[in-house]
């Protein structure tokens, strides 16, 4: 009886240690999404992130799920039919860009875009299946501008709201919270839950900048008026700035929603070393910020959260900083008891 008793417990025990692993959510078909020499989201992301994973040990501390092509119809959670259509058909008919020239088509293009959202919907579902405690989507192409009929800013479709829709209809969530600390705000994302009061959206992100939109006085309108709390952040802002912007003003607004999942679109483009922004972050910064969303997830979400990737162009910054994001998402659940 003590035999098997012990046997039971040490069961159980590996499958919480299982349970409280991060996943991470990667395909080699990422890379063959072909976007031309000197563009900035470069194939070339994902090995020198994979890379540095692998030299600082992460890599084997984490799952590594097979990551499977959503099927079509999930895109329609976020996108429009034609629009879908166009993309697919504009790869097979090589044509060199869809809708603006910073969103070019090569012939795998769509084929990643299908696995980059079955990764985060993969992700889901591995979180509520209680397989893993949270998850890190390193994908490619990058999704937060990706409107519902329109391609934009390197994005074909919206991988995190197409997420996020995905586990507020299949696992009837109604409190579902998305953070987004890009340094270009996610207007699509925002545009897509704009009037709707169970999925909220935060950002917080260089203004004036690239798109244009993520103002305060944006808040949602409807029954999402409220559920979407924007922070405008001036060039220059840095560490503190961020920090203090998450703690004034994400804090409060996860305090009152007590979001059940927890979705975290992580660009990296706000690093002090980046082309394309002008903000002044660092990886210990961005540590400092999945610490926060860490927490949220385990105060009201039982630690469901899946980070998927946006922005980040310098290589070795965009690398540190994943691995800085990823060491927050490790540690051991912060829930009060």
């Amino acid at each position: 009886m003590i035999e098997e008793n012990t046997l039971s417990q040490q069961l159980s025990d590996e499958s919480a240690a299982r349970a409280c692993k991060t996943a991470f959510m990667y395909h080699p078909i990422f890379m063959e999404h072909i976007v031309g020499e000197g563009f900035p989201e470069s194939p070339d992301r994902i090995p020198a992130i994979l890379g540095h994973l692998r030299e600082c040990g992460l890599m084997e501390q984490m799952e590594c799920p097979e990551v499977i092509p959503a099927d079509e119809r999930l895109l329609h959670l976020t996108h429009e039919h034609y629009y879908i259509r166009r993309v697919a058909l504009g790869c097979m008919g090589a044509k060199p860009f869809i809708d603006t020239p910073d969103c070019p088509l090569s012939p795998k293009t769509y084929e990643a875009a299908l696995y980059a959202v079955g990764a985060c919907t993969g992700a889901v579902d591995a979180v509520m299946e209680g397989k893993i405690c949270n998850a890190f989507c390193c994908v490619r192409p990058p999704g937060h501008h990706a409107r519902y009929n329109q391609a934009m800013g390197f994005c074909y479709f919206n991988n995190i709201a197409i997420a996020a829709r995905y586990a507020h209809t299949k696992y009837e969530l109604k409190k579902i919270l998305i953070v987004d600390w890009d340094v270009h705000h996610g207007n699509a994302t925002q545009e897509m839950f704009y009037d709707d009061g169970d999925i909220w959206y935060f950002s917080a992100h260089q203004a004036p900048f690239f798109p244009g939109t993520g103002a305060a006085d944006e808040r949602g309108e409807g029954k999402g008026l409220g559920a979407t709390i924007n922070v405008p952040l001036p060039a220059g802002s840095g560490d503190k700035e961020m920090i203090q912007a998450f703690k004034d003003h994400l804090l409060p607004a996860a305090q009152k929603l007590k979001p059940n999942f927890v979705f975290l679109s992580v660009g990296y483009d706000n690093h002090i070393e980046d082309p394309l922004g002008n903000m002044v972050m660092t990886a210990n910064g961005y540590y400092q910020l999945a610490r926060i969303v860490r927490g949220i997830a385990a105060e009201y979400a039982n630690n469901r959260l899946v980070a998927v990737l946006e922005g980040g162009y310098n290589q070795l910054a965009t690398a540190e900083s994943v691995e800085a994001t990823l060491r927050a998402m490790m540690e051991p659940s912060q829930k009060k008891s």
